[in-house]
């Protein structure tokens, strides 16, 4: 088994679990304090808690500017949260599109749609290293602290720059460095899964992206993350707009 194979066996499983686990009084009310931190909203967090599963790093909702009628794709969409806000704010003439590759995530994600009735978001099975979308089929794309979990983020920036209509942006928050992990770190699969492992270095992450052909403007950074939710690993949110340049 390749180490691309091993990082996404040990990812499924730790959201596997997670998506079984979620619920319960204690676990949406921590779920709910790790999300305010980050930027969501009171009305937010209180739309759909039990879509909220407290595994974000970031809010790129609050700075994508999403206008109604758009179809946005949410990459590793979990159980739902970020696709039902985003939603709300495409209407019923758009359409949100979540994209997770483990299947009991996605089987939460559309009961929790049945729950609230949203028949604007749709959610499938599928690697973010291989989108099941048509090119040119979004108008945004969003994303919070997934990339980092992919062992090959090149593909997955192409893969996004894709999908993504002429002028069209990707808005994420995840998870970089600002120091080297040590070797023993790097393979941790309690660190991979925790959104570290795997992260990459804040310069080497924007040239990826700026390789695979977007402009790149940063819009926020948190490094208080660090020591509120990583144990002060050298990290930090990293929330960035990068918009697909027409030629």
């Amino acid at each position: 088994m390749s180490d691309e194979k091993d990082i996404k066996n040990i990812v499924q499983k730790s959201y596997a679990k997670i998506a079984a686990t979620a619920g319960g009084c204690g676990c949406n009310c921590k779920n709910k304090k790790i999300s305010a931190q980050i930027g969501y909203s009171a009305a937010d967090l209180n739309a759909m808690p039990e879509a909220n599963l407290g595994l974000g790093c970031g809010n790129p909702l609050g700075l994508a500017k999403i206008n109604s009628g758009d179809t946005v794709l949410d990459l590793g969409s979990g159980a739902g949260f970020d696709a039902f806000l985003a939603a709300k704010k495409t209407g019923p003439a758009g359409r949100v599109i979540g994209v997770d590759m483990t299947p009991e995530m996605v089987e939460k994600a559309r009961a929790n749609a049945q729950k609230i009735n949203c028949a604007n978001a749709q959610f499938r099975l599928g690697d973010i290293e291989n989108l099941p979308l048509a090119d040119g089929e979004a108008d945004i794309i969003i994303s919070n602290c997934v990339i980092n979990l992919a062992p090959d983020k090149d593909k997955v920036f192409a893969e996004a720059y894709r999908v993504l209509k002429p002028g069209g942006r990707m808005v994420v928050s995840d998870i970089v460095l600002l120091a080297e992990l040590a070797p023993e770190a790097r393979r941790d699969e309690a660190l991979i899964a925790g959104c570290v492992g795997g992260a990459l270095l804040k310069d080497d992450y924007l040239k990826k992206l700026k390789n695979a052909g977007f402009t790149v403007n940063v819009l926020k950074e948190n490094t208080g993350i660090s020591k509120e939710q990583y144990q002060c690993l050298p990290l930090e949110s990293l929330t960035f707009e990068a918009v697909k340049t027409v030629v």
